[in-house]
């Protein structure tokens, strides 16, 4: 893709050439790098930066999510992961598989995408740069993306709590708890109105921070969504590795910790990190699960280990069940009063 500078530029004011446009950087172009000068060919092909910047965003949300949702895939085809697996006896079928799947792309297309296209006047109105260059420094991107982490995580584990109400459960939330052992495509497997929700917390946190900073670029917000995508994605695959970044950040949540929210029905609402559950008491009974896991595994040979894991991993779920249809069943009160 290269530049042509003498392209037709469509904007909110009118059309104008995409020399006008970047002329008005006052930027050294020779000093750009080839990311930069890529970025700037792709608005001057496409030529309005509304449509360039929708189908970028659609892009890579589809290209990382389901980029990402590949190799958990093949890990849940080959036998031998499953010794890290955390719910072994519960490995997706390719038929499940495929209709998650579908109930994914069905949201990404009716809900995420309208919203993707939207992005764009929304952040410039908030002052977000889109087209401009060149980019940020990693310097000035860092402080931004540990911002839209921790808001993220806040908005999440409050809204995710909302959620698990009786009425809003029944309606919303259920459809996302079809699968008690998560895998990496249930990441998104969502009600319309659950994705936008707590789809908010993540783009309104770079929103928030253009409102008092406008310093932002969209292509720190690209990495952010990438690195969310990478998160959602990973904390339902259902795997628990040694090298997991749990292990080696001990406030990340990962899969461990939301496995058990989905097996158990309750505890654990937040995304990336733990410090909310911990500080507001709602990993209590996920603590206990651990602590009985691994008194009752302790010095086990690995067939033994094997059987008692499955025998508590399945009491946990019928608990799990059992705190799931007493939700209902609060709902279905609510509903004939």
């Amino acid at each position: 893709m290269s530049l042509n500078l003498n392209a037709t530029f469509v904007g909110s004011s009118g059309d104008f050439t995409a020399s006008q446009l970047y002329a008005g950087l006052n930027v050294d172009f020779s000093q750009l790098n080839w990311f930069e000068r890529q970025w700037m060919a792709w608005y001057i092909w496409i030529g309005n930066p509304l449509i360039a910047t929708g189908i970028a965003s659609f892009i890579l949300h589809e290209t990382v999510y389901f980029g990402r949702c590949i190799p958990w895939i093949i890990i849940d085809a080959i036998p031998y992961f499953r010794k890290w697996k955390l719910q072994p006896s519960k490995v997706p079928t390719p038929e499940e598989q495929w209709e998650c799947t579908k109930g994914v792309l069905f949201s990404h297309f009716t809900v995420e995408g309208p919203a993707i296209f939207l992005f764009h006047p929304v952040a410039e109105s908030f002052g977000m740069s889109t087209w401009q260059v060149p980019f940020p420094s990693w310097q000035a991107m860092i402080p931004q993306l540990a911002f839209f982490f921790i808001f993220e995580d806040m908005f999440h584990y409050f809204s995710h709590q909302l959620l698990h109400t009786p009425l809003l459960y029944k309606h919303i939330h259920k459809l996302h708890h079809k699968y008690s052992a998560p895998f990496g495509l249930a990441a998104e497997y969502a009600h319309p109105l659950e994705v936008m929700i707590l789809g908010t917390g993540t783009i309104f946190g770079p929103l928030l921070y253009c409102w008092f900073r406008p310093n932002l670029h969209i292509v720190t917000v690209y990495i952010w969504i990438t690195l969310r995508l990478f998160q959602a994605i990973d904390a339902h695959s259902g795997y628990d590795f040694p090298w997991s970044l749990q292990h080696i950040v001990p406030f990340w949540s990962g899969a461990e910790h939301h496995d058990f929210h989905h097996m158990a029905f309750v505890n654990n609402f937040s995304t990336s990190f733990r410090w909310w559950d911990r500080l507001l008491g709602t990993d209590k009974k996920y603590l206990a699960y651990r602590e009985r896991m691994r008194a009752a595994t302790k010095g086990l040979d690995a067939a033994k280990r094997k059987a008692v894991e499955e025998k508590m991993v399945a009491e946990e779920e019928e608990a799990g069940f059992a705190a799931e249809k007493e939700v209902e069943r609060q709902a279905e009160g609510k509903k004939n009063q």
